[in-house]
């Protein structure tokens, strides 16, 4: 049978059955809009400290719901993105061919956040950057677009603005070299028409903008506006434009019923050791990244920098005001949350990495976790795990596709297990792996774990998933996927 097809039919059977929600306010199945920046980093908003940038719509979106501190997405933008839309582990998910590489070609076999709403009644569109058919403007697998993956329709643009932007309406390309400067206006366009068209029924909007990811571009309204130079300005633009979404919402009588989240893919830019983004940006290339700070690492790196995002969401009636978190969570706690908002459940014919995290998201009173542990893979190779406060990281070498994205003493090689209380040490400067031994030893479980179930650089997890006959993890030698 169809994995898709047994899993609608396996949700039809549970929504028929389910207990229905207590409360009055919670009756209703909710709608769901996740806005995706790019690259945006840790401090690059208000709300998160920003001294330079400001983001008026988003501070007062984070008074009026839940920040959470210690979330987590991946440290690129395609993983970061097969781990939102499937819940999982980016290593676990299949992909076309079994080709594991940076960018995944997220297998169609996989489920989706749109699959999972789509049999419980839901609308939804994707907007803006898809990033899993293909790291390419060009050379992109159309059977891979949203609309193969359970969307109803797509706006948007295949993957990075890395040179150019083409723009395609669903499987079609209707523009190319579209202009970067007017990309998060008109996506925004495309999510307030579909919440209007859509505001009698249950929706999923999912608006993932391309910036601030480079290319850096904005509207001229925007421009010299900031006094983060021109990344700031792209902030602010963003800002503005979730402020339009948010009115639509109200205006559209639905603000009690919808659910609004603001996160990243992943952490910021650090462009300061490239000598390609210097001879592209000039002696400014640093200004062309955004700020993690307080944490250590940028994107591509397994430093919190990396892989930890400013995450809002908003939802009067069921979000209180002014609530703050700092219970573990991540991208990929988002589809089984939304499943179980919405009446039915994540899927039960594989594994799925990511939990429901309502009672966070609704300030419950001494909620906790259910993640016992978070796993910092870079690319495929497992670097370190997270446990409460507890984070250690264990030897690894150079990243020597992309050290130079990090700081020098960011991207040295790791030696030796190296432990750091966050709570205490959110920077990551001060390793106590010497005073807890017996700490090092609990979390060394739990990466051997991870090894053994999702894989590894050098070994195919026993649960991650291959639907292709062709060989499986071809990027490892079989004598690796065997030895252990």
């Amino acid at each position: 049978m169809n994995p898709l097809f047994r899993y609608a039919l396996t949700i039809t059977i549970f929504c028929s059955v389910a207990t229905p929600i207590a409360t009055h306010a919670e009756s209703a199945k909710p709608n769901f809009i996740v806005i995706f920046a790019d690259d945006l980093g840790y401090g690059d908003l208000g709300c998160f400290g920003s001294p330079t940038i400001k983001t008026p719509h988003l501070d007062k979106m984070a008074r009026e719901g839940i920040r959470l501190t210690d979330f987590y997405a991946q440290t690129v933008c395609g993983p970061s993105r097969a781990a939102l839309m499937t819940g999982c582990y980016p290593l676990r998910v299949a992909i076309e061919k079994n080709v594991v590489e940076i960018h995944p070609h997220l297998h169609t076999d996989e489920i989706t956040i749109a699959e999972v709403l789509r049999p419980l009644g839901y609308a939804s569109i994707a907007i803006g950057k898809w990033d899993l058919a293909g790291h390419s403007q060009t050379d992109y697998s159309t059977e891979l677009l949203p609309t193969r993956q359970g969307f109803d329709t797509f706006f948007g643009t295949p993957t990075s603005n890395d040179s150019i932007v083409n723009l395609l309406r669903d499987e079609t390309v209707i523009e190319t070299k579209a202009d970067m400067g007017e990309l998060t206006r008109r996506y925004t366009d495309e999510a307030i028409k579909f919440i209007q068209q859509n505001k009698d029924r249950p929706f999923f909007v999912y608006l993932a903008h391309t910036m601030p990811h480079v290319k850096l571009a904005v509207a001229e309204s925007f421009a010299g506006k900031s006094q983060g130079g021109l990344y700031g300005d792209v902030v602010e633009e963003i800002d503005f434009h979730v402020g339009r979404i948010l009115s639509s919402v109200k205006e559209s009588g639905i603000d009690d019923n919808t659910y609004v989240i603001f996160t990243s893919d992943n952490g910021p830019w650090y462009f300061g050791r490239s000598k390609g983004h210097q001879k592209r940006f000039g002696k400014d290339a640093v200004a062309h990244g955004g700020s993690a700070v307080p944490l250590r690492g940028a994107k591509t790196a397994t430093w919190d920098g990396g892989l930890r995002v400013p995450f809002i969401a908003r939802a009067p009636g069921r979000i209180p005001a002014g609530e703050e978190c700092s219970e573990i969570a991540s991208t990929m706690d988002i589809l089984p949350t939304f499943a179980r908002l919405a009446g039915g459940q994540e899927p039960t014919d594989r594994v799925i990495d990511g939990h429901d995290i309502r009672d966070l998201l609704h300030a419950k009173p001494n909620a906790t976790s259910p993640t016992r542990a978070f796993f910092f893979y870079r690319r495929t190779r497992l670097e370190a795990v997270r446990s409460g406060k507890w984070k250690l990281h264990v030897p690894s070498p150079v990243d020597t596709k992309w050290a130079h994205f990090n700081r020098a003493e960011d991207a040295a090689a790791i030696d030796r297990p190296m432990l750091f209380d966050l709570n205490a040490d959110i920077g990551e400067t001060n390793d106590v792996a010497a005073s807890h031994p017996e700490v090092v030893a609990e979390l060394m479980k739990q990466v051997e774990f991870a090894r053994r179930d999702i894989g590894d650089h050098d070994r195919t997890g026993e649960n991650a998933r291959f639907f292709d006959p062709q060989p499986r993890r071809p990027d490892i030698a079989e004598r690796a996927t065997t030895k252990k």
